[in-house]
């Protein structure tokens, strides 16, 4: 199973980019997690008569995978930018074919309540492009209780068996919604 990862932090030593390497180094037995770089990507803009080299290798990660893992930052009580904005650019494929029923599961590190606001707020996003996010296990992460070390690198156990249990989940997801 080919899992794309699409982290909406853009920073080097990102808690969100933690909870995915700590994903792609723990995916379950035949899952393979590819993460996708935003860094190039921008803003989506209808008036572009030619996309970017950046989105059409993220339109083709998104093509070739089989399931998408967001890693959701919040940013005033919402979706960081560089995650809607993939988003937006696959949205406009014709017939959203590049979305459409495709299972995600959703993570997220940031203040007191991880990005609960954030990841509730993405999966309202999800409904719209027929995306299928798993219910759970849920991963909302403190960023700031001796979760990370200095890094950006997931130390904490309980969030680490938590996301062992979530890659789990979206394989069985993926293959249910594929019958």
């Amino acid at each position: 199973m080919k899992v794309l990862a699409i982290c909406g932090s853009l920073r080097a030593k990102s808690t969100n980019k933690g909870l995915v390497s700590y994903a792609q180094a723990n995916a379950p037995e035949g899952m393979v997690i590819e993460l996708a770089d935003l860094n190039q990507v921008p803003f989506y803009n209808a008036d572009l008569s030619e996309r970017p080299e950046a989105v059409k290798k993220l339109l083709q990660q998104i093509g070739d995978a089989d399931a998408l893992l967001l890693a959701c930052p919040e940013y005033n009580y919402s979706i960081a930018p560089a995650l809607k904005n993939a988003l937006d650019w696959a949205s406009r494929e014709t017939n959203n074919t590049l979305l459409n029923g495709k299972a995600v599961a959703i993570m997220g590190a940031g203040g007191g309540m991880g990005t609960s606001r954030a990841q509730y707020h993405l999966r309202q996003v999800c409904v719209y492009l027929n995306l299928h996010p798993l219910n759970k296990p849920e991963v909302f992460a403190n960023a700031f209780a001796n979760t990370f070390d200095g890094d950006g690198n997931l130390v904490d156990e309980k969030i680490q068996a938590t996301i062992r249990s979530q890659l789990i989940a979206l394989q069985e997801w993926s293959a249910q919604l594929a019958k």
